[in-house]
């Protein structure tokens, strides 16, 4: 469920078919780009197969089923925007780890479990965004980015007060 719902998340923000030639990503749909796929049809690409890519190369590949939702969907989003290994550091830091190697083990599991999701969330994004003014083409993103970020922050409490009221 929580994926489906980090899916639905980054497609809103990522949007349809775009080549914009400031973009580092080349063309891209539904924020999968041609610089990640270079040998996918972009444009020729649906909805239900940037869904697999995702769950493959975003999800599964960072063991994000093992992660509090709202740290999931966090980390998700900023491995579809940012990089997968670069998400991974950020959610290292954010855990105050000593090794930032930006591969999700065991060890950053276990610290994801054993701290309150809202701190790991709220760290989380602190550290997004100081990677996003560090981006050589913040001035042309950066407003896009913040809000992009804004909006996270509110799905990750809503998935948060959700899965509190399941429990």
């Amino acid at each position: 469920m929580i994926f489906d719902i980090a899916f639905a998340f980054a497609v809103s923000v990522e949007g349809g078919h775009s080549n914009d030639p400031q973009d580092p990503g080349g063309e891209t749909k539904f924020g999968i780009s041609k610089k990640s796929f270079p040998s996918l049809d972009i444009a020729a690409l649906t909805i239900d197969d940037a869904k697999k890519i995702y769950k493959k190369d975003y999800w599964d590949i960072h063991s994000l089923d093992a992660l509090p939702p709202d740290v999931a969907l966090c980390v998700f989003d900023a491995a579809v925007n940012q990089g997968g290994g670069a998400a991974v550091e950020m959610l290292q830091d954010a855990l105050r780890m000593v090794n930032t190697d930006g591969v999700m083990g065991a060890k950053t599991i276990a610290a994801c479990k054993s701290m309150a999701p809202s701190y790991i969330v709220q760290e989380f994004i602190v550290r997004r965004f100081h990677r996003y003014v560090l981006t050589a083409n913040y001035s042309t993103y950066g407003r896009g980015w913040s809000a992009r970020l804004v909006k996270l922050a509110r799905v990750a409490q809503a998935v948060r007060n959700l899965y509190n009221e399941l429990k």
